[in-house]
């Protein structure tokens, strides 16, 4: 049998990235042969990780085939995930997301904490096998941990990744501030995108009852920048919206600086967003104060709204 492959989700984040790679050294360690990969192009932030950390990024996985054995890690709805999922098996699950569109015909290893990151649970992992830590895999760990916290400032944290972070920074050899406000303003920028690239870079597609949801989502330190190319980004999200059949198509801008997000929603169902959030939309914009986090707030909001 070839090695298991090991992947998160299409689009991938800093925490998709660097916890196919922390996995497949936990398997590896285990005596089991696994390898990395990853279902997009790495961001400008998790590069900073990884370049800082001395790793390599994973190798890109275009399709797989019917007799893969797989683990995914940080996510399970198929949609999301490899072409040709539903064919392979699925050995192990190791999330922090909710569970929809997801079944198997085989028994397998399934985990999911209600935690802000996966690199959270991982670290539980380590501990529980007795497997040292190496420098780079903790590095690599604290970073996912600061991205998908946006630094502890995101309601998705919880008391599990303060303390993994307070551990894993001691073996990364990291200050958490200084080391994660500098990753953070690493994938911040937006003026070197075009809009395909801000709308699909971190974009998620979620069921909703009868509906098919987008949520795109950008961290930046000035959303202004973004919303100056307005226009060219509600053109871009309309050829998506048709190509694709979405129902509605969310991009949530997030100020990672002020802890608010500002939203542009378009599609049929586009009064969802208002509905959701309780605010009226200004050409189909609106600031919500306070939300972060596309899983914890957005995600069910919407959701919530749709049925």
């Amino acid at each position: 049998m070839s090695a298991v492959k090991i992947f998160g989700h299409q689009n991938p984040d800093t925490d998709t990235i660097t916890s196919a790679i922390v996995t497949a050294d936990i398997e590896n360690r285990l005596g089991n042969d696994a390898k990395s990969y990853r279902l997009g192009e790495v961001g400008a932030e998790t590069r900073y990780a990884l370049e800082h950390f001395g790793v390599e990024s994973p190798e890109l996985l275009e399709k797989l085939e019917d007799d893969d054995h797989v683990i995914l890690v940080d996510h399970n709805e198929f949609q999301q995930s490899a072409e040709n999922i539903e064919n392979a098996q699925i050995l192990k699950v190791v999330d922090h997301h909710r569970i929809a569109n997801f079944q198997t015909e085989s028994p397998l290893y399934y985990r999911a904490e209600p935690v802000g990151c996966t690199a959270t649970i991982l670290n539980k992992i380590y501990k529980e096998n007795n497997l040292e830590i190496t420098k780079e895999m903790a590095g690599l760990m604290v970073s996912a941990i600061i991205s998908d916290t946006l630094l502890f400032k995101s309601p998705t944290t919880t008391d599990a990744d303060i303390d993994a972070a307070g551990e894993l920074k001691e073996l990364a050899g990291v200050d958490l501030e200084s080391y994660g406000v500098e990753m953070l303003k690493a994938g911040a920028s937006t003026k070197d995108k075009t809009a395909d690239e801000l709308i699909t870079g971190d974009a998620k597609s979620f069921d909703m009852g009868a509906k098919t949801t987008r949520i795109a989502q950008i961290n930046v330190v000035d959303v202004d920048e973004v919303f100056e190319r307005r226009a060219e980004l509600e053109e871009a999200i309309n050829k998506q919206v048709e190509a694709d059949g979405y129902d509605l198509f969310v991009l949530v801008v997030t100020d990672i600086l002020k802890s608010s997000s500002k939203v542009l929603s378009l599609g049929k169902e586009s009064g969802a967003v208002a509905k959701a959030f309780d605010v009226s939309l200004d050409e189909n914009t609106a600031v919500l104060e306070g939300v972060v986090s596309r899983k914890k707030q957005v995600v069910p909001n919407i959701t919530k709204a749709l049925s």
